[in-house]
C-alpha cells in the first residue's frame, strides 16, 4: 500500500491498526533521528505516539 503526499509517492511507515511494539517504534525513532521522514506522524521525532481504541 502507498500513499501520496504532493507529488511524492511514499509507502507508511506504520500502518493504521498495527501493533507498535519496542522494535517498530526503535525503527521509527531511529529513521526520523537520520532525517527520514515519517508520513502523516503527528510527532515527527517519534518520541509519542497516540493510543486509540476501538469499543
Amino acid at each position: 500500500m502507498t500513499g501520496t503526499r504532493g507529488s511524492r509517492r511514499c509507502i507508511p511507515a506504520a500502518l493504521p491498526g498495527e501493533k507498535l511494539n519496542a522494535e517498530v517504534l526503535e525503527y521509527l525513532r531511529g529513521g526520523a533521528d537520520a532525517g527520514m521522514v515519517v508520513p502523516d506522524a503527528v510527532d515527527t521525532e517519534v518520541k509519542t505516539v497516540r493510543v486509540t481504541t476501538e469499543t
